[in-house]
């Protein structure tokens, strides 16, 4: 590849492929680079390899249809994609659900934001030939999931949240389940601060490597660790609570460079915090309904249905037609792991979404990846991509 310098002379730049087929892209991402040397001169990014149509294809079935399409969406963090899409329609029927289901909530959001981060941290140190981190944060993983196996019988995509509540309550032992594990996350965010908060070769790796500053951070749109890495102070948990978040006390994690090494030490001190919200949600777990008593969302117990004509048609008809929302526009957000997850729905009132967007906060951190990256080394492509934490299920289009 021919081009010439500003001075006029000509320049030969080697142009390759980093994925999508790659260990470092993690998925189906490819990166086009023009390189001089080992500088990267020019990038273009490509997304779209993964064809499943997620917006076009949860138009064929009812609202509770949707639930297991969002689980793989980010499926790192799956419960939280449920939860944020129920709340959407929840808020559309304007239906509060019960305290109770809300709290349980809160928690399967905070350690789904755990495991998520882990996920992200440690093979994004993997790639940067430090596996010991892999093992104590993977292992840790490994514990929550016991979690979810009991709670819902999966582990990966779960689909554990119903628009009005849970599928079900939780387990008995839940409680002190979660108690046991949040030791353990704090034991291994100990082990791997101690690894390599100080280590001369991560820092050489990440500081003022992959620098994104927080003008250009918003006006690419990013949101989530990325965006607070890059010194802005953001948060929906705080900024616009839902969930009652405004009673629990946690601090946002701020970076001040807005290079790899604040977005990985970003998402390991956010797995503190919501360590200490887990906590505080568990002091306000109480006995109670996990389900409305709307007949809109909720089916009626067995023993309505047996004896009551009206409870059986509504069972009937949540079962076989699903909700109804009524006609309107609505978008709603979340702070998942990543940042917002948007859900704009358009109802017409029928049994169907007739248009669902969603605003995941993947999309637009990868769009500025390509700018990101020009004027860095090779070598630095595997550490800032995974310090943005793509997952290539919400890139799909």
């Amino acid at each position: 590849m021919k081009v010439l310098t500003p001075a006029g002379e000509p320049l030969d730049l080697m142009t390759v492929n980093v994925g999508p087929s790659h260990p470092a892209t993690h998925g189906t991402l490819r990166i086009f680079a023009a390189l001089d040397g080992e500088t990267i001169v020019a990038s273009a990014l490509e997304m779209g390899y993964l064809h499943r149509g997620f917006e076009k294809m949860v138009e064929q079935g009812t609202y509770s249809m949707v639930l297991p399409y969002t689980d793989r969406l980010n499926y790192c963090s799956a419960m939280m994609n449920n939860i944020g899409f129920c709340k959407a329609v929840e808020k559309m029927f304007a239906v509060e659900v019960p305290e109770r289901c809300i709290i349980v909530r809160v928690i399967l959001s905070e350690l789904s934001r755990i495991i998520d981060h882990m996920v992200c941290t440690c093979t994004n140190l993997v790639d940067l030939g430090a596996l010991t981190n892999f093992w104590y944060f993977f292992n840790t993983r490994e514990e929550v999931y016991k979690i979810w196996e009991k709670l819902c019988g999966a582990r990966l995509t779960n689909t554990v949240t119903r628009i009005g509540g849970m599928y079900r309550d939780v387990y008995p032992d839940f409680a002190s389940d979660v108690a046991g594990v949040l030791l353990k996350i704090e034991s291994a965010v100990k082990e791997v601060r101690g690894l390599i908060e100080k280590n001369k070769i991560f820092i050489d790796r990440t500081k003022d490597v992959g620098v994104v500053s927080a003008a250009d951070a918003i006006s690419w749109g990013w949101t989530g660790p990325c965006l607070r890495a890059s010194g802005v102070d953001r948060d929906l948990r705080k900024d616009e609570p839902y969930y009652g978040y405004e009673q629990y006390q946690f601090d946002t994690v701020i970076g001040t460079t807005g290079d790899t090494f604040d977005r990985i030490m970003v998402r390991i001190y956010e797995m503190i915090e919501s360590v200490s919200i887990c906590r505080q949600a568990l002091a306000k777990l109480k006995p109670g309904p996990i389900n409305t008593s709307d007949a809109r969302l909720s089916l009626p117990s067995r023993d309505q249905v047996y004896h009551d004509m009206e409870a059986l048609i509504n069972s009937f008809k949540l079962v076989y037609e699903g909700v109804r929302p009524p006609a309107g526009e609505c978008y709603d957000a979340t702070e998942a792991a990543n940042g917002e997850l948007g859900f704009l729905i358009v109802s017409d009132g029928g049994t169907n979404p007739y248009r669902i967007k969603v605003r995941p906060p993947c999309f637009t951190q990868y769009a500025a990846y390509g700018a990101m990256i020009e004027g860095g080394m090779l070598a630095d492509v595997a550490a800032s991509l995974g310090s943005i934490n793509i997952i290539a299920g919400e890139l799909d289009r």
